[in-house]
């Protein structure tokens, strides 16, 4: 990494509450694309939301920190994030099926 370099951060999450049906994981991808992260986020089959990013180490704090509220129209209850490795894998933020 250069010197003075901003470090990057990665984490795996899952966003409890009403966030399917309410475009929860289209405002996720706007949200990420603002804050210029990377990775996915997708439906799980329990009614959350899962995402995967990557990115400065400030923009992935920004980013799960805008997760705690979610977007209009959603209700989000609980956030359970982990930090994972960095790896540097993802070229943009995309809605996976």
């Amino acid at each position: 990494m250069l010197q003075g370099a901003e470090p990057f951060a990665a984490f795996r999450a899952r966003v409890l509450g009403m966030v399917q049906g309410v475009g929860f994981r289209y405002a996720t991808r706007s949200a990420a694309h603002k804050f210029g992260v990377r990775g996915w986020v997708r439906n799980a089959a329990d009614g959350s939301v899962e995402i995967e990013c990557e990115g400065p180490d400030s923009a992935v704090h920004a980013f799960r920190s805008w997760l705690d509220r979610g977007p209009a129209g959603a209700r989000v209850i609980s956030v359970e994030s982990r930090p994972i490795p960095f790896r540097g894998i993802y070229t943009d933020f995309t809605v996976e099926f």
